[in-house]
Parts: C-alpha cells; structure tokens; sequence
C-alpha cells in the first residue's frame, strides 16, 4: 500500500544515517551512488509508487523500464530522471547493472529567498511532461562528472558548499531542460492556452492518491471551472479548442489512470478505491469503468 513517503523513510530504507540540522536550517539535500544503496541482500532496485517528500534527479544506468500513469518508456542504456512530490511513477530494473547516482532535495532547498527559484514553474517539473530523457556516452559522462562533483563538496568543509551545491543542482536542471522538445519550453501565448495549462495543473495537483483516507477534491466539470473563475460551457470550449477533448474526457481519463495504478499497485479494495475517486457508491465506479475499459480488462489489470 502506497504511503507518503518522508526523509526518515527515505534514509530507513537506505540504511543511510539523515543528516542532523540540514533540513531545518537551509533545506535538505544529500547525493548517492546507487549501488551502494537498496536493499543490499534482495540486490532490489525497483522504485515503488508514492507520493515523497522530495525532489530527486538520477543517473540511471543499464536497461530499465520507468512507468508514469500509463506510458512506459524503455531505457537501453543510460537515462537522466527527474523526479517530484507531484508525479507518481515506478523505475523496474531490467538486468543487473547498479551503476548510477542520484540526489535528493527540498523544495526550500532552492527556495526563493536563496536560489531566486520556484521549482513547480519551471518547465521540468510541469505537468504532463515525462521527464526522462535517453542519454549517449558524452552526456552520461558528463552528467556524472556533476554528481561525482557534488559527493565531493558535499563531504568538503568549504564554508559555502551549500551555495555551490545549489548551482550543480541548477545545473542539472538545465541540462535535463535543454533534452526537452522545444514544444515544452515555450510559454503558453494566448487566454486559451492559459486556461488549459492552469486546469491541467489543477488537475495534476490532486495526484497521486497515496492514503484511503484521501479524496479528489475536484470531481466535475463544473468544480474545475469555479476554481478557475471561468464559465463551465467557456472551459470545456477552450479545453477542445487546444485538446481536442473536453473538460469530462480529460478527467476521466486522469482518473482512469489512477484507478489503473491503485488496482495494480495497492492491496486496496473496490470500495476504497472508489471513495478515493470521489464516487459515492461502488455502484457508479463500475459504472464508470464499464464506461472506459470492459470489466474483464480491469479484472486483468487487478492481478
């Protein structure tokens, strides 16, 4: 069962000591090399779906599978992830090569007040993206040199270290932005594409569900265009002026995607799932999933 998942978790898992006084000081940061963590006996690597506490950026090296909602994408050899608290996804090795470091960090970590940085507006971190990028022999070596560079200051006494490690995340960040198709770099120029952008953010915002306890709290069409201060018949024609689908379609088939994950990746029941969704019965769920899929695929996708 997916659960929030917190420093302490983190550094539980990893048999790894949290370093005392960072996060409530300046933010927290630490970097990896991923084979020395894990665990050691079950020789594991797979990433679990759940909602973290952090930011992370990995070198992932060997043939591996990363898993966002739907969308699998198939890594060959080396790939740089990004990582949020926003986006659920799982990463399932495929052979037995453990090279690869990683970093995690808070979002105060590069807070505005000492970085000039507001991670969720950057086009990295935006919904809708997938944020996995397929790297040759020169970037890899590249991109490890700046991991390799941040184990070292990290475990430096220099006075500023932790201004120096704030720029070598930023420049991971750019790095990883320069991958990305010019199509997700640009700003959105009209009203029309400002609406969308703001409503599938809305939307991205309520995910994952990680607890039975939590519920959508925007369901309908309506509740997305109240919350956006536009007319509901004026969201559904923006949204199939620049989608091509309207307000329902687009949250159905998120909410689709999160019952797909929570039947195949929690040991939650029907019910529950169905609450979590925002259905009032277990009545309408059926409804809705005979409505997107048949029965005997979801039976399918439980197992």
């Amino acid at each position: 069962m997916p659960k929030s998942s917190s420093l302490e978790e983190f550094y539980r898992k990893a048999s790894a000591t949290l370093p005392p006084g960072i996060s409530k000081e300046i933010g927290h940061f630490n970097v990896f090399e991923t084979e020395k963590l894990f665990n050691r006996e079950t020789g594991s690597r797979i990433m679990p779906y759940n909602r973290r506490s952090y930011y992370k950026i990995s070198l992932v090296q060997g043939r591996n599978k990363a898993e966002f909602a739907d969308k699998v994408i198939d890594i060959r050899e080396s790939a740089l992830l990004f990582a949020t608290p926003k986006i659920p996804y799982h990463w399932v090795p495929q052979d037995n090569i453990r090279g690869g470091m990683f970093c995690i960090f808070t979002a105060d970590f590069l807070s505005k007040n000492k970085a000039g940085i507001e991670l969720d507006g950057l086009p990295i971190f935006q919904p809708g993206q997938l944020p996995v990028f397929q790297l040759d022999k020169t970037a890899t070596e590249e991109l490890e040199y700046i991991f390799r560079k941040m184990l070292r200051e990290l475990e430096g006494d220099y006075l500023y270290k932790y201004d120096l490690l704030r720029n070598l995340v930023m420049e991971l960040i750019h790095y990883g932005q320069k991958l990305q198709p010019l199509s997700a770099m640009k700003s959105t120029q009209n009203a029309a594409e400002r609406i969308s952008s703001l409503f599938i953010e809305l939307l991205e915002r309520q995910f994952p569900i990680d607890s039975v306890h939590q519920r959508l709290s925007l369901r309908s069409a309506k509740d997305y265009a109240d919350r956006l201060n536009v007319h509901v018949n004026h969201l559904n024609k923006v949204l199939k002026e620049v989608t091509g689908q309207t307000t329902t379609e687009i949250i159905g088939k998120r909410v689709t995607q999160e019952a797909k994950i929570l039947l195949k990746q929690t040991d939650w029941n029907i019910s529950e799932i169905a609450f979590t969704l925002g259905f009032e019965d277990l009545a309408n769920f059926s409804s809705f999933l005979r409505s997107t899929r048949s029965r005997r695929r979801w039976r399918f996708a439980r197992k």
